[in-house]
């Protein structure tokens, strides 16, 4: 099997390519290195530094005609889709338009999509949210993830493409980077380890599922390799609180500093958490790591790096 995993060198992304090349894979990269990074790849894994939305990038599918194309480069920051709409629509909606139709044109068995389940369903009328929820994004980054959704029916039903779209919940792990828009679990244990404050914004009772790297990773090995179709959530069914994620990290780094509370960011959801139980049941996925032991784990792994 050949993979071709856009955003290859970011955090999912390079867990997918190591997972893929111990399955004994043949595994390229697309990546334009933004936020992704050369050092998260394995050697064996051949990166081509280009955006999705080159004409390279399309041209690459059709040069090295991959069995699967696994769609994780992505403008990933919420804030940045409020404020600039067009750009977010350009890389998240243009540019996987162009990639689904070179994946069509050249005979792509599967194409497994990053989407978000947060942001797709918007603050929910019941919890957990599972994918019979109704659809209501609250930011044109959710928008996006929607639209290219329909473009994988449209590809799917029109041109025979087989593709799945997975809807994250909040990833964590290591090689999270915690610079500038990243996971809350990023910043919080950048900020930890170094004996800093952690700025909370808001009240901290705001509610998300945070689902660890191996969980991700495992769904979408099963995606790769699997034919069904759709949307499937893939999170943990807990809720958990940034003022209760806090107090565990901050009990597994040994602070005692207290949190700072800064305002709230505009149009923030107060709850989401997602009931996955049907891609776990389909595709007989193990159960979810623990929140502790999946924290434990990163906060070893940024100790290491910072060491």
């Amino acid at each position: 099997m050949h993979a071709l995993i856009t955003g290859g060198a970011g955090f999912i992304g390079s867990h997918l390519a190591d997972a893929y090349l111990a399955r004994g894979w043949r595994v390229s990269v697309i990546d334009n290195l933004s936020t992704g990074d050369r050092a998260n790849l394995d050697p064996r894994a051949t990166l081509y530094e280009t955006d999705i939305r080159d004409e390279r990038a399309a041209a690459l599918v059709a040069e090295l005609k991959p069995d699967v194309v696994s769609h994780h480069a992505a403008q990933m920051d919420v804030r940045r889709s409020v404020a600039d709409p067009a750009f977010d629509a350009d890389v998240n909606v243009t540019g996987s338009a162009r990639l689904l139709q070179a994946c069509a044109e050249n005979g792509v068995k599967r194409f497994v999509f990053a989407s978000s389940g947060g942001a797709i369903y918007g603050d929910p009328v019941a919890v957990p949210q599972d994918e019979t929820h109704p659809l209501a994004p609250m930011s044109p980054y959710g928008c996006a993830k929607l639209s290219v959704e329909h473009y994988l029916d449209y590809f799917r039903l029109v041109h025979g493409l087989s593709t799945v779209a997975l809807r994250y919940a909040n990833v964590y792990g290591p090689r999270q980077n915690a610079k500038g828009e990243a996971g809350v679990v990023a910043i919080f244990a950048g900020r930890l380890l170094a004996g800093e404050a952690v700025t909370v914004n808001g009240t901290g009772e705001q509610t998300r599922d945070y689902v660890f790297i191996d969980d991700v990773v495992a769904a979408n090995v099963a995606a790769a390799e699997g034919s069904w179709h759709g949307a499937f959530n893939v999170g943990t069914g807990v809720e958990t609180s940034v003022n209760a994620l806090h107090a565990a990290m901050a009990r597994l780094a040994g602070s005692t500093t207290p949190p700072v509370h800064a305002a709230a960011k505009l149009g923030e959801q107060m709850r989401s958490v997602l009931d996955a139980s049907r891609l776990r049941s389909m595709a007989n996925l193990a159960s979810p790591v623990t929140l502790v032991d999946g924290l434990a784990s990163t906060l070893a792994w940024f100790r290491r790096k910072t060491g």
